[in-house]
């Protein structure tokens, strides 16, 4: 009995997560407009959107800032991730502390401040003749400070878990530390860099406040075009984008999940 009742609960779980998801998908192929009839089934809305400028450019921007966020925030991650190691543990404490802040608190609060902080420093940098624009720049730096903390959650624990001495019989052989570190560390690490890789991707991917507050006029992401049409009603296309993206996000979770089935991705989440 119980064990009926916990996969009843498991597919109701899957059909909460995943029934909008379908929805969304149906009507991608819809040949009417509206929402409230069915057209017939259809390939015109997603031609239509790889000719409509707008969005090709909203879904170029978010994919050069997703995939340079997340590229950069893993670095900046790792190189944290191995600071922390060096530290004392009660140095470490309050570093990981102040590290879960930005995870735990509001993101309109981190738009916010982002916004504040980006003209403020316009403001002081006015008085020798320099501006700061709202635009790629800021948006891209907004989504690297949201994602570091994620990708320092990680990399941390799959850097407690390598054997030390692999590293120092390498320096012993003669490997200057730069060269041991990249043959040595980082292979044995690269689970968790390609998840923090991910999970950066995926957040800057969809994030909708920071963009908000930190672009400036003239410049949209997927999110932003979003809202901005809610008022005057949701293209089909954009139905046909979403399902695209979709896609395009399970292949790669389904490529990077046989690539790593000992170690799954989220066990790295689990573990700290």
């Amino acid at each position: 009995m119980k064990k009926a009742l916990s996969r009843i609960y498991l597919v109701f779980i899957f059909i909460l997560l995943y029934a909008p998801i379908v929805v969304l998908i149906i009507f991608s192929f819809n040949d009417s407009k509206t929402r409230a009839k069915w057209g017939g089934w259809t390939w015109k809305w997603y031609a239509s959107m790889f000719q409509d400028q707008t969005i090709m450019s909203a879904l170029w921007n978010t994919l050069i800032i997703a995939v340079l966020s997340a590229l950069i925030a893993t670095i900046l991650g790792l190189m944290a991730s191995v600071s922390l190691l060096a530290m004392k543990h009660k140095r470490r404490s309050v570093v990981l502390s102040l590290l879960d802040i930005p995870m735990l608190n509001a993101e309109i609060v981190t738009g916010i401040s982002l916004m504040l902080l980006f003209i403020a420093i316009g403001q002081f940098l006015s008085r020798w003749g320099y501006t700061i624009e709202f635009g790629f720049a800021t948006v891209l730096i907004g989504h690297i400070t949201f994602n570091i903390p994620y990708t320092v959650l990680l990399i941390m624990p799959k850097l407690r878990q390598i054997n030390i001495s692999t590293y120092e019989a390498a320096l012993d052989l003669g490997a200057s530390r730069w060269f041991a570190f990249r043959k040595v560390i980082v292979p044995d690490i690269m689970s968790g860099l390609l998840s923090g890789f991910m999970l950066a991707f995926t957040l800057s991917l969809d994030d909708f406040v920071i963009t908000h507050f930190t672009k400036g006029p003239g410049f949209d992401t997927i999110s932003t075009k979003v809202y901005t049409e809610v008022r005057k009603g949701i293209k089909p296309e954009m139905y046909a984008l979403s399902t695209l993206l979709f896609v395009c996000i399970l292949v790669l979770i389904l490529v990077f999940g046989r690539g790593h089935r000992k170690k799954p991705m989220l066990s790295d989440m689990i573990q700290v």
